[in-house]
């Protein structure tokens, strides 16, 4: 068995086996015995450096070790020291265009004016980077400065070519030992060509430092704040996407776990888009599924922001994710639209009955709930799975709705209608005339149930209660409390009076009129109003029947009723 070793290696660690560490050493001196002295150490760096990035793109994670298969393969893309000893001019003949590797863009600083970003461009596209710089310009020019924040952009995002191995990455030459010591040589000459020009090329060059300083400095400060921003950004996606995130997994993770809970419970506390034909426990899955892994992705994209250098999950990561979601997205879509055949058409039951009312009697209507299903008359259930009297599973809802109409009949009607909806016109149909729904008229009272009842098979379709109240021009009727619970009627026919249950309503021509509501309530023109309204010392009263059964104007007090008229004078 042989020893692992812990080596650092570009600035990156890794585990290499005795056995390829020895044959890595013995590689690394021969290529430093035969580079020539000059640059020959930052040479060696650039090499280490490349060696690392090709070790790490071969370990799958950092527990491996780096064995002699990772040796043979990465010296087989570096190449042997003496494959390279080649002269200037066999150099030169070398076609790059050939040799090259895909290019990568980088910023080329050594040929900058502001960051680099069109000298990186320039090498990536092939192209003089004067072009760039010059469209750059027409299009600022053009459009008025908005382009500025693309360039911030570009240059925060990417990175300087400063490696040598980066560099040679830029101009998409292959990154073997021979071209890293040409490199670095070159950058040497260059160097020392300065050196010699420096003297006639002195003020030209103290200014172009200037202006470079200067740009360089304008640039790290957009760099700064843009990179400030961008950590904002990032810290608040994560926290928006960690909270989704979180939400989505326990609402999935309670849907699953809630299959072994009773239907009843189910229906009555779980609401889905899809319906609940699909088992809750794969609609749970699939939620976790098309709601989380986008957050999930949003999440990584706010941690890229917010921390440098953060390491990818992997192409093979992502690409799962993203089939996955497609896959679980494209199933949700079917169902979705399964479920919305299931309410593709409304059905009708209508039902009509006459009310013979006194003209001279106050249609008095209530609403009325049982006691069995709900201690209170008030709007408060749209769907619920319980049990009737025989401990029969019914659905109950509170879906019931009124409305006031006119009609130009000499009797008033009650036109029930029960409404439900079904994936054909036929079953929405008899969906509805399952409904049970329960009135009664007695004398002037119209009593009302405020529920209804359907069968558990029927599944909740909507099915829902519309009543229509139609009254002929004169009617007097008076409200319960809870009517306002029901009431849909048009306000510009019937405004309703929430102040008091004790208001009496008129049915006139174009509207209904409240006989005895507070004038102050007359925002809808709907008040009955006299000339004796005006007299603070006016009082009106009518009774349940909407007669006017006592007046007093100024000093005068006149009590009417059906049968007799007195008036009665008191005392200034």
């Amino acid at each position: 068995m042989n020893k692992t070793i812990s080596i650092n290696l570009g600035g990156m660690f890794f585990h290499i086996d005795e056995d390829a560490y020895q044959k890595l050493s013995r590689y690394f001196d021969a290529v430093k015995r035969s580079l020539s002295p000059d640059g020959r150490e930052e040479i060696m760096k650039d090499i280490e450096s490349r060696i690392a990035e090709l070790f790490q793109e071969r370990i799958q994670n950092e527990k491996q070790v780096v064995s002699l298969v990772e040796i043979d393969a990465v010296i087989g893309i570096m190449g042997q020291p003496e494959d390279y000893k080649i002269d200037e001019e066999a150099a030169q003949s070398i076609d790059y265009n050939i040799l090259s590797k895909a290019k990568k863009l980088y910023r080329d600083k050594e040929n900058s004016i502001i960051g680099g970003v069109a000298s990186g461009f320039g090498h990536y596209l092939n192209i003089d980077p004067v072009w760039i710089r010059l469209l750059f310009v027409i299009i600022v020019v053009a459009s008025f400065g908005s382009p500025i924040l693309i360039y911030l952009i570009l240059l925060v995002i990417i990175p300087v070519a400063k490696t040598t191995s980066q560099k040679l990455e830029m101009k998409g030459e292959p990154i073997t030992i021979s071209n890293i010591e040409r490199k670095v040589k070159e950058g040497i000459d260059d160097i020392a060509e300065k050196f010699n020009k420096i003297d006639s090329q002195k003020f030209t060059e103290n200014t172009r430092q200037g202006i470079h300083k200067t740009s360089t400095s304008i640039g790290k400060l957009f760099t700064t704040l843009f990179g400030l921003f961008t950590k904002i950004i990032g810290g608040i996606i994560v926290l928006f996407s960690s909270i989704a995130l979180i939400g989505f997994c326990v609402a999935s993770v309670f849907m699953i776990f809630s299959a072994n809970m009773p239907d009843n419970f189910i229906l009555n506390h779980i609401k889905t888009p899809i319906g609940l034909e699909t088992l809750i426990w794969i609609q749970g899955i699939l939620m976790l599924l098309v709601f989380g892994i986008p957050f999930f992705f949003i999440l990584l994209l706010g941690l890229k922001l917010l921390v440098n250098h953060m390491k990818s999950i992997g192409a093979i990561a992502k690409y799962t994710l993203l089939a996955t979601w497609i896959i679980a997205f494209g199933i949700a879509i079917s169902l979705g639209i399964n479920e919305a055949s299931q309410l593709a058409y409304e059905g009708k039951s209508v039902q009509k009955q006459e009310l013979i009312i006194n003209p001279t009697d106050t249609l008095l209507i209530k609403f009325k709930n049982n006691d069995f299903y709900s201690k209170n008359v008030f709007h408060e259930t749209d769907f619920r799975i319980t049990q009737d009297e025989k401990n029969k599973e019914i659905i109950y809802s509170n879906n019931v709705s009124i409305e006031i109409m006119e009609t130009e009949s000499p009797i008033a009607y009650l036109q029930v209608e029960k409404l439900a909806k079904g994936k054909s016109a036929d079953d929405a149909r008899k969906r509805a005339e399952k409904i049970k729904y329960g009135f009664k008229i007695d004398g002037n009272v119209l009593q009302l149930d405020n529920y209804l009842i359907a069968a558990v098979e029927d599944q909740f379709r909507g099915q829902e209660i519309a009543l229509y109240l139609y009254l002929p021009k004169g009617t007097h009727f008076k409200t319960d409390k809870n009517f306002y619970s029901y009431d849909i009627s048009n306000d510009d026919f019937f405004n309703l009076h929430f102040s008091s249950s004790d208001y009496i309503y008129r049915v006139d021509l174009e509207k209904v009129k409240c006989l005895n509501c507070p004038i102050s309530e007359n925002q809808h023109q709907d008040v009955e109003t006299n000339e004796v309204e005006n007299d603070s010392t006016a009082t009106i009263i009518y009774n349940e029947n909407g007669v006017l059964v006592k007046k007093k104007i100024n000093e005068t007090l006149v009590i009417e009723d059906a049968k007799k008229k007195t008036e009665i004078k008191t005392k200034k």
